[in-house]
């Protein structure tokens, strides 16, 4: 039985976090025959490591020939502390701080080089954003070994090959696994826990690359497909996925079951879940995908499955977006004419805006969709010079924009065959007078997405949620 287990920045994020999560990491070993530990780079809030070095980048682009120096000055005392905190000056202190020093000089070299010459490459972000991990993770092991735990850090630039992508690199799985077996496999049947640096890889070339978003949850899913793990743990501060956001619901539950469709569903609509990538090896492999908490480990948290299964009357969770605007074209000479809606979204995708709902009258007279607040005047002048003509002949009366909305999204893969599901959601926003601007539903009818106001996004996510509890 092999485990994947992934932790995040909190995990690492001091000496007193990486003895709790040592300890976690040894209890769960008592229950599995193998595990393999991702880690991300040091993390306690305000201060991440990932975003002090890339503020050092960005400064010394600027011509900054001081921040980055100081924030060296910062990382080192970070870490340092750390390591005096964690290890014994007789066992391997002395050794880990002198790596540490290496990758600290290295980045005020980098940093050192973007001030000169002027330029901020992908390439050269990718190397200085990853040495969060590449410095979290020999701490870790050394500390587990300290601790009779038999651990060895690896590097993950020797472990997972990336193409050239930079800052949002795809692996390349059949050469990953190669290597990943060839790396981890006996280190494993010697019962020696590998510790992995997250959210980095390396071209074929042996060039760093970053995974991009959730890169290190990503690092975790690639590793238990290319290892053929059991199952795979992503360690958060939350009791795995939740029926709505706890801020907004004083009552929101932790979910048990979701699907891969449902949980990407809900990323793509504002929840703070896992993002999609990071759960395709698993699902596509039938390796099940669990969402931890590491403040209440014994809970058992949501696991992410390949199945359509519901259960709470087809509903499972509510989430919103806001600080939205809904862009309308409209016009009676749309009627029956070909290529309308083409020409308009290529007009939006000229201004590489994400358009977040349609919604189209069945007589063709208007088509609406959610764009975000910041962007709106970008697509309404894109959309007024496509139309220019069509504009001046009154085939299209006006394109405009509708301020400050949401867009409130309910989820669950069982709606479809769950009579009235729609109509309690829509009876409810009657009740307690909430206006919905627009509806949205996908052919699949895992989700039912509706636009409203913005004041009124906290009232129907909250009286949503009450439907769901009652299912």
């Amino acid at each position: 039985m092999t485990l994947v287990m992934k932790f995040g920045g909190t995990s690492v994020g001091s000496a007193n976090a990486m003895r709790e999560t040592a300890q976690l990491i040894q209890k769960t070993k008592q229950a599995w025959n193998q595990i393999i530990v991702v880690a991300s780079g040091m993390g306690s809030k305000p201060i991440k490591i990932t975003d002090l070095l890339l503020q050092g980048a960005y400064s010394a682009f600027d011509g900054d020939d001081n921040t980055y120096k100081e924030i060296a000055d910062q990382m080192r005392r970070i870490h340092f502390e750390t390591i005096d905190g964690l290890l014994e000056p007789e066992g391997e202190r002395q050794k880990i701080l002198a790596e540490n020093q290496r990758f600290i000089s290295h980045y005020e070299a980098l940093c050192q080089a973007v001030c000169v010459l002027g330029e901020l490459t992908p390439r050269a972000l990718d190397a200085i954003s990853g040495m969060g991990e590449q410095m979290s993770v020999p701490i870790l092991a050394a500390y587990l070994r300290q601790e009779g735990i038999p651990a060895q850090a690896v590097d993950a630039t020797n472990l997972i090959v990336t193409d050239n992508n930079f800052q949002s690199a795809n692996p390349d799985f059949g050469l990953t696994t190669i290597k990943v077996q060839a790396a981890l496999r006996p280190l494993l049947e010697n019962n020696i826990i590998p510790i992995v640096t997250g959210f980095v890889g390396a071209t074929p070339n042996g060039i760093t690359t970053t995974l991009g978003r959730g890169g290190s949850d990503f690092s975790a899913s690639i590793l238990g497909q290319s290892i053929k793990a059991n199952e795979v743990w992503i360690w958060t501060d939350v009791d795995g996925v939740m029926s709505a956001d706890p801020r907004i619901v004083d009552n929101a539950v932790s979910i048990p079951v979701l699907s891969y469709r449902e949980v990407s569903e809900l990323a793509y609509y504002g929840a703070k879940v896992l993002h999609p990538k990071t759960m395709r090896p698993c699902i596509e492999n039938n390796i099940p995908l669990r969402i931890k908490n590491t403040f209440n480990p014994t809970h058992p948290g949501t696991v992410i499955v390949d199945h359509k299964s519901n259960g709470n009357g087809g509903i499972k969770a509510v989430t919103g977006i806001k600080n939205l605007s809904m862009i309308t074209v409209e016009g009676t000479g749309m009627i029956g004419i070909p290529g309308i809606a083409a020409r308009t979204f290529s007009a939006v995708a000229r201004t590489k805006v994400s358009v977040l709902l349609i919604s189209q009258a069945s007589s063709e007279q208007s088509i609406c969709f959610a764009v975000p607040e910041s962007q709106n005047e970008t697509v309404v002048n894109s959309l007024r010079t496509e139309f220019a003509e069509e504009i001046k002949r009154r085939d299209i009366d006006s394109v405009w924009a509708l301020h400050d909305v949401s867009i409130v999204t309910v989820v669950g893969a069982g709606m479809r065959g769950t009579p009235g599901v729609s109509g309690r959601i829509f009876s409810s926003m009657g009740e307690h007078h909430v206006n919905v601007i627009a509806i949205a539903q996908g052919s699949s009818e895992c989700s039912i997405s509706i636009v409203i106001d913005g004041d009124d996004t906290a009232a129907a996510i909250s009286h949503i949620h009450n439907i769901i509890l009652e299912l």
